[in-house]
């Protein structure tokens, strides 16, 4: 198997702003080994529109980054989970930040749970995200989040409904769409 070297990345903007990222393919696609995937299980008109099926994303280089995540992630998800805790127990991750997500979104109960242990396993390090997975969060987050993990509900998925922006921190990236719609997050892009 190919496993990506690091799995954390950071991009000009996030670097200026001392966030690391860990990301995978947006949305719905194939692997080079033929296998499908859809990252993005909640993803409705975003999907479309969404800024990671485009540009910099696209580029060979980027794309097979990110397919390697994903590949390392479905095929030895407990090594996947180790190595992405020895890398955060540098010291370079202590009181910094990671986006979990600039593209993709907890596809899984198994994997987003991975995550809530990854985040109680390095409580100084703070982890936040985006994510349209609404039920998911609902059930396995929302009853005893970690308590350095911060997530943004955002519009443009299949859940929309169950969002109410006067309780739900929430985005809206089509807000000329829902102009009764409120942005509120409380932490770094």
């Amino acid at each position: 198997m190919n496993r990506p070297r690091k799995l954390l990345t950071q991009n000009r903007e996030m670097k200026a702003i001392g966030v690391w990222n860990w990301t995978l393919p947006a949305w719905a696609g194939r692997l080079p080994d033929g296998r499908t995937y859809n990252t993005c299980p909640s993803a409705g008109i975003c999907a479309q529109a969404c800024y990671a099926r485009h540009g910099t994303y696209t580029w060979p280089v980027v794309k097979a980054k990110h397919e390697a995540n994903l590949t390392f992630l479905l095929d030895d998800p407990t090594g996947w989970e180790n190595t992405m805790r020895t890398e955060l127990a540098a010291p370079k991750f202590r009181g910094g930040w990671i986006r979990i997500h600039d593209s993709g979104d907890f596809f899984t109960d198994s994997y987003l749970t991975a995550w809530l242990r990854i985040c109680h396993a390095r409580p100084d390090t703070k982890f936040y995200c985006y994510t349209k997975e609404v039920d998911r969060f609902r059930r396995l987050v929302e009853p005893d989040p970690p308590r350095n993990f911060l997530w943004v509900y955002s519009y443009g998925g299949t859940q929309d409904n169950a969002l109410d922006p006067d309780v739900d921190r929430v985005a809206d990236v089509f807000p000329r769409q829902r102009r009764d719609r409120r942005r509120r997050m409380e932490f770094p892009r």
